[in-house]
């Protein structure tokens, strides 16, 4: 995959919004998940791609110093055969002072050519720098985006959490509404004050009759007594 690929990949997904993203998927969860699996691969491809470009940057920024140093070289290397050169024009040897000049000129022809591979390179340099600068963001940007994916889902499965509790229990709470135990602990209680009233009834119903005997009892009494005075009346009249 090409790094230009991959950094407009790193711009779109560090520019993506979270929110409205949740806001439209059916499963936010689910959606957060994929969205983290699809992050952590995508950072692991910017992360090889800025290692490949940055490695491709030091090598030309190595060729390009190269280039300079050589320059710098050849053009020290020119000035020496141009002294000789003329150190040897001066006492009077001018045929080796030609081949001096000459070795002066091949010195400055690689010069011009090491100045010109710097040159040609630097344009490179600062094009393949710029995309480093913007991997290099984008990708710390595609971190802390992971890092908030990461939030937003355990935040997202911590509420899901809560709300499933609290519908169970309120599912709990309707359920004790419509069947509550305490009907049948009145009821129960009205079996028991019903049996303590028959018990009431009963006990009434005993004492009433036991009245009802005693009563007889006296009765019988009475008249037991007035048989023995009419008796005793008799045996009076009789005497």
């Amino acid at each position: 995959m090409s790094k230009q690929t991959i950094l407009g990949r790193v711009t779109q997904l560090a520019k993506a919004n979270i929110n409205s993203l949740l806001d439209q998927a059916e499963d936010p969860q689910k959606m957060l998940d994929q969205l983290i699996r699809d992050y952590t691969n995508n950072i692991s491809e910017a992360e090889q791609a800025v290692a490949t470009t940055i490695g491709n940057l030091r090598m030309l920024e190595a060729d390009h110093k190269e280039d300079v140093d050589a320059a710098a070289e050849w053009g020290g290397k020119a000035l020496a055969a141009s002294k000789k050169a003329d150190e040897l024009r001066a006492s009077g040897a001018a045929a080796d002072a030609d081949k001096f000049d000459n070795l002066a000129k091949v010195a400055l022809g690689r010069q011009l050519q090491s100045e010109k591979e710097a040159a040609t390179a630097e344009p490179t340099i600062a094009a393949q720098t710029d995309v480093v600068g913007k991997l290099k963001s984008g990708l710390d940007s595609m971190k802390n985006k992971l890092t908030e994916l990461t939030s937003k889902r355990d935040e997202l499965v911590a509420r899901a959490k809560t709300a499933q509790a609290q519908n169970t229990m309120m599912d709990a709470v309707k359920n004790i509404d419509v069947m509550d135990p305490t009907s049948d602990l009145n009821r129960f209680e009205d079996k028991v004050r019903r049996e303590e009233a028959m018990a009431l009834g009963k006990q009434e119903l005993a004492a009433s009759s036991l009245d009802s005997q005693f009563e007889s009892l006296e009765d019988l009494g009475k008249t037991s007594e007035i048989e023995a005075r009419l008796a005793a009346l008799k045996a009076g009249e009789a005497a």
